[in-house]
């Protein structure tokens, strides 16, 4: 074999390791992460750990290159386990015009009557838009606006990082604090601390303070990856 095609070979064998090395690091831990006591909710090539909010077995087809794609599937999928206080770190990306959104504390196995599921918890919008308002990415729907509009356009990535710490719930967006709600003030039905109305009729002082991980389908393609969660532990 002649030296330029020996380089060649050898390039191909590099260019090959780094792609092979860049697939690993999705949907992994790092040893520095399972110390710190992550645990990995999404393995990147099954349903393993998810269902249907009906406790089904979630379908294969959700599974896309890497990702889990909530659409199509009945307003949301769940994992299957239920979390008190936890750091939920996941990437999003979005098709054009998407509706999506991250469900914590939920229980839409029991529905309320009369409502639609999205009154059993708490949602952290995802959306294709560009302002800041009560419904766009990193909001906390209909009740806390984001500072700001930190997400990137429809098919690029973004890195979301959620606290739920007892009372105390805080959004990052590709690194930038956007996003915080105390439980506690929200003492009334239909009303923020200051006094303006939403449309949820929860005091969510007494909302319960543990239930699901939901990832919403609400008729657009989406996708999420490196979905990690870390419980907290109390007093330290």
């Amino acid at each position: 074999m002649k030296l330029s095609q020996l380089c060649c070979a050898g390039l191909l064998v590099v260019a090959l390791s780094m792609g092979m090395a860049a697939a690993g690091d999705k949907n992994s831990l790092t040893d520095a992460e399972r110390s710190e006591g992550w645990l990995l909710l999404f393995d990147g090539v099954s349903t393993s750990g998810w269902m249907t909010r009906n406790r089904q077995p979630l379908p294969i087809r959700h599974v896309q290159d890497g990702s889990l794609n909530p659409h199509p599937c009945d307003y949301m999928l769940l994992h299957e386990k239920i979390w008190k206080d936890f750091q939920l770190s996941l990437d999003f990306s979005i098709s054009p015009k998407c509706n999506s959104g991250i469900f914590i504390r939920t229980f839409p196995l029991e529905p309320r009557p009369g409502k639609d599921i999205g009154f059993n918890g708490l949602e952290i919008a995802v959306d294709d838009t560009k302002t800041n308002g009560l419904h766009d990415t990193g909001a906390i729907y209909d009740l806390v606006a984001p500072s700001k509009n930190a997400m990137k356009p429809a098919g690029e990535w973004n890195h979301l990082l959620l606290t739920c710490d007892r009372n105390n719930i805080t959004v990052k967006l590709n690194g930038e604090l956007v996003t915080r709600m105390d439980l506690d003030e929200w003492t009334e039905a239909n009303r923020r601390p200051e006094g303006s109305e939403h449309k949820f009729d929860v005091a969510y002082k007494t909302h319960p303070r543990r239930g699901y991980i939901g990832l919403q389908d609400h008729g657009s393609d989406c996708w999420y990856r490196n979905i990690k969660l870390r419980p907290l532990v109390k007093g330290k």
